[in-house]
């Protein structure tokens, strides 16, 4: 199972590794990372391994959440099925 975690702010030093280490916090495998800067602005979309969670997706979710809050990001977390289903329509 996969989630995707994209990422939105002002460029800083550390993003990338400050999401990755909360990633690491609850087991969930950075699989693939694509990240732009645009003048100043940081966009990135995360694919992350979950099959060894050690939390619901949910509780991951909100630790992603308070992070974005934390550093100025916005931070969103969503489990793949959601974009197979999308494909589906």
């Amino acid at each position: 199972m996969r989630a995707v975690i994209s990422v939105v702010g002002h460029d800083t030093v550390g993003i990338l590794a400050k999401v990755s280490s909360e990633c690491a916090r609850y087991q969930a495998n950075v699989v693939e990372v694509s990240q732009s800067v645009l003048q100043d602005m940081f966009a990135m979309i995360m694919i992350v391994e979950i099959s060894a969670l050690t939390c619901p997706l949910s509780q991951l979710a909100d630790a992603m959440e308070k992070l974005g809050k934390k550093e100025n990001l916005v931070i969103h977390v969503m489990h793949e099925d959601i974009f197979q289903s999308m494909h589906r329509i």
